[in-house]
């Protein structure tokens, strides 16, 4: 039953929502606006060749493997959407389950990993239009690189509070070029190595690059979760729920589409940049210290000539701004969502009365992002590499929030049904302790001074800015818990608390 607290009734007409366009999308523009968040060609540009480094040959097998806790967090976040289609997702689900302690940092959780990924696709961005161009020396030059990263912010920001609709468009077109490249260079490169058309270091696939066995802990766990990196962000799908139509399943299931493409894609790009380029370590092999940033890039003019490289570098950069526009969109509506239930002040409500986007909270993150972006590259560009880094803390753990979240919120009805046990129960449990195996596993490894390019005395930089950045949730959380009385005591937001609200017109819950 629900709580007779609930600050007011939804007005006359049926049940509102936040404010924000329903029924906007279908299930290919929800799955769209979940693979635009992965940045699929800028993640496996910057992961590949780290993945290879770390693992050898077992780069395929190290995508399938991480592929399995993201599935089965997927499932969570499917039943969790089943049963409160909420904008707030992790935060919304930890609250029901949890309380809002722990409700508040999964919010936290998102809203770090999305600032961190902001700065670097935006960096992303400016150097590869920059290469593309031909203006080398200025993608050399901070002053510049950073001017244009801060102009693809700016613009992704503007894009995302002006609607929904024009951010699935955009989406769309941006989408389907990053596929069509992944297509034509995989397909391309294996063409080559069959037909002997490859270079000396080739070598043909092989059935032991998809087993996991003969991996160290540590390099399966560095592996890991370099691999949740680049499947992170197909969670947006339940982020817009809300303006999605039949959003109590459509979301659910564009989110296990999105990681079914994924896997498939990186998989088969693995395949083959490992069967043309080989394991050498001169040239263009896997093993070359030297080709671990950017690995397709490298191959593009020996598969495909100058056309290849320039398309190749352009996609990139596509893919990066994708990233920046599709970050934005679900970290701002869960915001909004926390401030509609009174976990920050009500200005992070509002939503635009003519393009139904929560207006205040887009600016926030995108001036937050500027903000990191700014700060982390004047101090240091090794601090801002190693921020990227230490994303997969973050990642694991607000998607380890939402998969015991699951377990808890549906403990009651766990023994109704076989089918509520496995998707309700087991699935989401092997998907949690998955992500806090990665987690703890990371922070032991990033601990090491020689993790990365930046230390803090004795610690790692890796370590430091990933937990330095969920730790400075709690003050933020403790200030707000001074002022925001209500949700903080489990008022505006419990276990049975309706999740459909009143629109923003209505005074927002314990507002500032």
């Amino acid at each position: 039953m629900a709580r007779t607290d609930h600050p007011a009734e939804p007005p006359a007409g049926g049940p509102a929502g936040k404010g924000l366009q329903s029924g906007a999308l279908g299930l290919w523009g929800n799955t769209v606006i979940g693979l635009g968040a992965t940045a699929p060609v800028y993640s496996l540009a910057a992961t590949l060749g780290y993945v290879v480094l770390a693992v050898h040959d077992k780069a395929p097998a190290m995508f399938l493997l991480a592929f399995v806790p993201m599935l089965l967090v997927a499932v969570a976040y499917r039943e969790l959407n089943r049963a409160a289609p909420d904008c707030g997702t992790t935060f919304t689900w930890g609250t029901k389950a949890f309380g809002p302690w722990v409700g508040w940092m999964g919010g936290w959780g998102v809203a770090v990993s999305a600032i961190i990924v902001l700065a670097n696709v935006a960096e992303i961005s400016a150097v590869y239009t920059l290469r593309f161009l031909g203006l080398d020396a200025a993608a050399d030059s901070l002053l510049l690189r950073t001017a244009l990263g801060l102009v693809f912010i700016v613009g992704m920001t503007w894009v995302s509070y002006r609607g929904i609709t024009i951010s699935e468009r955009i989406q769309n077109a941006l989408v389907i070029v990053q596929f069509a490249v992944l297509a034509i260079v995989s397909v391309g490169a294996l063409w080559l190595v069959y037909s002997g058309g490859a270079g000396s270091q080739a070598v043909r696939p092989s059935w032991d690059w998809f087993s996991p066995f003969g991996v160290s802990g540590s390099a399966m766990a560095e592996a890991v979760i370099l691999c949740i990196f680049i499947y992170w962000g197909w969670d947006a799908c339940l982020a817009v729920s809300e303006e999605t139509r039949d959003s109590d399943r459509t979301p659910g299931r564009a989110a296990l589409l999105a990681t079914v493409i994924l896997v498939v894609t990186y998989v088969l790009v693995a395949v083959a940049v490992q069967a043309y380029a080989g394991f050498g370590t001169t040239g263009i092999g896997l093993n070359n210290p030297d080709n671990a940033d950017d690995v397709l890039s490298t191959l593009g003019h020996p598969v495909g000539g100058a056309v290849m490289s320039g398309l190749l570098l352009i996609t990139v950069a596509i893919s990066a701004a994708s990233s920046t526009q599709t970050t934005i969109l679900p970290t701002a509506r869960g915001t909004l969502s926390m401030a509609v239930y009174g976990a920050l002040p009500r200005r992070f409500a509002n939503v635009h009365p003519r393009y139904k986007t929560p207006s205040f909270g887009t600016v926030v993150m995108g001036a937050a992002a500027v903000a990191f972006y700014v700060v982390l590259s004047l101090v240091s560009q090794n601090a801002l590499q190693d921020s990227i880094a230490s994303l997969g803390l973050a990642v694991a753990f607000y998607y380890g929030i939402t998969a015991f979240s699951c377990i808890w919120y549906f403990r009651r009805t766990l023994t109704r049904s076989a089918r509520d046990l496995l998707l309700r129960g087991v699935l989401p449990a092997l998907g949690g302790l998955a992500m806090l195996w990665a987690f703890v596993q990371s922070c032991v490894d990033m601990l090491k001074p020689d993790y990365g390019f930046t230390t803090f005395g004795p610690l790692g930089g890796v370590f430091v800015i990933g937990i330095g950045m969920l730790v400075l949730g709690v003050p933020l959380m403790l200030l707000c818990a001074t002022r925001l009385r209500p949700f903080f005591t489990g008022r505006t937001l419990d276990a049975d608390t309706p999740i459909l609200v009143p629109e923003t017109g209505a005074p927002p819950i314990g507002g500032l």
